[in-house]
């Protein structure tokens, strides 16, 4: 009578424990499975890891800076040859000094200018006074300060700038000037010393990684009449174009066809660049003696002025 009870209890027993460990082979699974799905991320993430590593590393992009673009021009002509006797003769008709005074510098393949000055003297007819400068500049291309023609063109718009603000200038006009280098702008006006008025032209012109300004001025004295500012500002654009052609032609003297080719001839680093990123433009032109003007100029920036009286723009390129 006991045992059919006694057996009805085993196997409820057995279900039990049956039961009672399901749970834990499903928790097993679960934690496996988790691992392993764990594990092959893991391997995934690594892979993609090395082969990203690998790539920057082929090309090596992210450490190295892209190189500026090599200046087209590594030297400049002689700033007293710049213009040919023929224009001087036009310009500077009654000239003492037909050669030119040059501005001193301390490095000529970056900077310079010449100065003219002629007084026609007629006696109790008057005279005729013009005074004439011709600036040159070149950017060198510098890994901080970025490619020589892009250098150029900023000083070209702050020569501008500073030639329209020029102290004491009536009547300014500014006027873009085509055919001349890469870029020219020519601004005029008229300003004021004692009781004659002088016609200033300023022309400033770019050619690749140069820029070129012409400073150019007359004035009736004693009574004598004004010239004509339209006949000056020609005279002006005529020579700022033959500046801008003996830049040009200085750098393919000696067989190089190609103006680039020259870029590593100079052998000019970050030195040679330091001193031309002084050139920028500061006209204020005042009208003053040129003698004074000079004197003045070789001690603040190393670039002498001309010689006589007149208006001299106050101005040489700095950057």
């Amino acid at each position: 009578m006991h045992r059919p009870a006694q057996r009805q209890r085993q196997r409820l027993t057995r279900v039990l424990v049956g039961a009672a460990a399901v749970p834990v082979i499903l928790f097993a699974s679960a934690c496996s499975g988790d691992d392993s799905g764990s594990d092959g991320d893991k391997k995934d993430s690594g892979a993609a890891e090395s082969s990203a590593s690998a790539s920057g590393g082929a090309d090596g992009s992210g450490d190295k800076p892209a190189e500026v673009e090599k200046a087209v021009f590594s030297k400049l002509p002689e700033p007293c040859d710049a213009l040919s006797k023929e224009t001087l003769g036009d310009l500077v008709p009654a000239a003492k000094n037909k050669s030119g005074k040059a501005g001193t510098s301390e490095d000529v393949s970056t900077r310079g200018n010449c100065t003219w000055d002629s007084l026609d003297n007629n006696g109790v007819d008057g005279s005729q006074f013009r005074w004439l400068r011709v600036s040159l500049n070149r950017f060198e291309s510098d890994q901080s300060l970025g490619a020589g023609a892009k250098r150029a063109r900023t000083n070209f718009t702050k020569q501008v700038t500073d030639a329209q603000a020029a102290k004491d200038a009536k009547d300014v006009k500014t006027t873009p000037v085509q055919g001349v280098g890469d870029q020219a702008t020519l601004v005029s006006y008229d300003v004021k010393k004692d009781k004659d008025t002088f016609k200033q032209q300023t022309i400033v012109a770019r050619v690749e990684n140069a820029v070129v300004t012409v400073d150019y001025n007359g004035a009736g004295l004693a009574g004598d009449k004004s010239p004509d500012g339209a006949a000056l500002a020609k005279d002006a654009q005529k020579a700022a174009k033959e500046a801008v052609a003996a830049v040009t032609a200085a750098n393919k003297a000696g067989g190089a066809e190609d103006p680039a080719a020259g870029g590593e001839e100079t052998g000019e680093g970050k030195d040679a660049t330091k001193d031309s990123s002084k050139d920028s433009s500061k006209d204020s032109s005042k009208p003053e003696d040129s003698k004074d003007k000079g004197s003045k100029e070789s001690k603040e920036t190393g670039e002498g002025s001309g010689e006589g009286s007149g208006a001299a723009p106050e101005n040489d390129a700095k950057s």
